[in-house]
């Protein structure tokens, strides 16, 4: 497997962007209130020291160095990750109001709603594996899952699928991780929330432990799920019982660690289990937008609409809560004076399907209709399971994002060009200063979109994966353009997919087979093929 080290990058930088006061370079950053007092207390002790001949040089020395330190702090922006699990890109009001979905109601997400008039949202976001565990594996390494040896979701001890003599996960000696960058660059690193790139707890294994990736502290699951209420959650080392909801719990603890970090550069990840199923109880705010709720629900023949309009109003009130805890850490940003200074990234591991294609989940999809399954093919591809559909359908791939980071990204921008997850390792090293830490790497540093740089030669096409191994089999690959998309079983005869996404943004007409699509099939089964031979090379 293909190793990579991080280079012993200078924690201490000097900026351009400087003035001299006094002898002293000061960055010309957005510096809080506590920041600005400490560079000046700084100041005045050093004048002191000056006057003081008999110590004049070790007190110079200390002062500056305590200085230098100050001063590069002030350089490197925070950044807070808001990770959201199953949260579908239409799971955002600003998005369904846009037009970009019609099939489904508003929710009620004013905080994410906020965040994107501040800063700029991604329309054609996208994961590479439409499932937990090889989504997150993609997003922290900026590489490809099925390099990384993880197919499907990791069920962990007490799951039925849970085998203690076969264990997947992350392997720390062969990989890094963004926040392992990060904290070599100087940031106090945290996860809070969900991981689920591997389990510690049976065999006390600490080795695959999140501390083992790059974030000096974690707070949150030890497997892929827990209860929305009540759960049992990892501090300090022990799990214990909680009480209260889970995602108000999560962010306490998230917000515990901004406050407590203040005055350092600080990379946290807000890593939430909702809005992942079960969606209820939530609290009776988070609910009362869609007491009364009539919600608007994709149209599919045969759809259990009774039941996806109940889960509707479940999901989005789920979502919710997500929502108003955004509110909470944002308005902890704001109170610590943090806010000009910090970039926050707002997104999911994958997206989601509430009826979609007459199926609800994600990439294992699940039948959603009356009859399970529907018949014997659905949308041209021969059905495998009574109960699940492996798919690669954009409401499965697309995920929300949005990024605020004040003085660089206009408010309210909106950017069409294509990204994934592959693009948050390069785009983070850029930020922390350590570019070359993403040489190789597939994904690209987002930057130049962000602030608004022409990109011409951007490209839009994007590489899919999906080995399905739990409850049913499947070995899905796609290659998209803007225009159309090519997905093919490797495993499964009968179940090729092509769209025409320009007339057929809903990929709900399977031209696989139809003749007038065949040269275009050709070019992008070539593209496909070429991704696939490389990822199957030496790593």
């Amino acid at each position: 497997m293909r190793t990579r080290t991080i280079d012993s990058a200078k924690l201490l930088r000097r900026s351009s962007a400087t003035v001299d006061l006094g002898g002293y370079d000061v960055l010309l950053y957005p510096m809080t209130h506590r920041q600005c007092l400490n560079a000046a207390l700084i100041m005045m002790i050093d004048s002191i020291f000056r006057q003081a001949i008999s110590v004049g040089l070790l007190g110079c020395v200390c002062v500056l160095g305590t200085l230098s330190a100050g001063t590069a702090w002030a350089a490197k922006p925070n950044v807070v990750m808001v990770l959201t699990d199953d949260q579908a890109p239409w799971a955002f009001a600003e998005a369904v109001r846009s037009g970009q979905f019609s099939d489904v109601p508003i929710p009620s997400t004013p905080n994410m709603d906020r965040l994107a008039a501040e800063g700029a949202v991604f329309r054609n976001f996208f994961c590479t594996t439409p499932v937990c565990s090889p989504a997150r594996a993609t997003l922290m390494t900026g590489r490809y899952a099925s390099e990384l040896g993880i197919k499907d979701f990791i069920p962990q001890p007490g799951h039925k699928l849970y085998d203690p003599d076969s264990p997947v996960y992350l392997d720390p000696d062969n990989t890094v991780t963004f926040a392992e960058v990060l904290q070599q660059q100087g940031y106090k690193t945290g996860l809070v929330g969900k991981w689920h790139l591997g389990d510690w707890t049976a065999n006390g294994d600490s080795g695959k432990h999140p501390t083992q990736h790059g974030f000096d502290s974690f707070m949150g699951l030890t497997g892929g799920g827990t209860t929305p209420g009540n759960p049992e959650l990892e501090l300090n080392g022990k799990v214990q019982q909680f009480q209260g909801l889970t995602t108000d719990i999560l962010t306490d603890h998230a917000i515990d660690f901004v406050e407590q970090n203040a005055d350092r550069p600080f990379f946290l990840c807000l890593s939430t289990r909702a809005p992942h199923g079960r969606w209820l109880p939530v609290a009776p705010e988070d609910w009362q937008p869609y007491e009364e709720m009539d919600p608007t629900i994709p149209q599919y023949p045969d759809l259990d609409t009774d039941w996806v309009r109940k889960k509707m109003k479940e999901y989005l009130a789920s979502t919710s809560g997500v929502d108003r805890n955004l509110g909470r850490l944002l308005k902890t940003l704001d109170a610590q004076e943090l806010t000009s200074n910090t970039i926050v990234i707002f997104t999911s591991d994958h997206g989601f399907n509430m009826g979609h294609h007459g199926i609800y989940h994600k990439g294992n999809g699940i039948w959603a209709t009356k009859q399970k399954p529907p018949g014997k093919f659905h949308q041209g591809t021969r059905v495998i399971s009574d109960k699940y559909r492996p798919n690669l359908y954009d409401h499965s791939l697309r995920v929300p994002a949005i990024v605020r980071w004040p003085g660089v990204v206009k408010p309210s921008a909106v950017i069409e060009a294509t990204a994934s997850h592959l693009d948050w390792f390069p785009t983070l090293c850029a930020i922390a200063g350590d570019g070359s830490s993403a040489k190789d790497l597939p994904g690209r540093d987002l930057s130049p979109l962000l602030k608004g740089e022409p990109q011409d030669d951007w490209d839009q096409a994007q590489y899919f994966e999906y080995d399905m191994i739990n409850y049913a089999v499947a070995s899905l690959r796609g290659y998209r353009t803007p225009e159309y998309k090519l997905i093919r079983d490797r495993h499964n005869e009968g179940r090729d997919e092509f769209y025409d996404l320009t007339t057929d943004p809903d990929e709900t007409v399977n031209l696989i087979r139809n003749p007038g699509s065949q040269a275009v099939i050709k070019r992008l089964d070539a593209k496909l093929r070429a991704m696939e031979k490389k990822l199957e090379g030496p790593r």
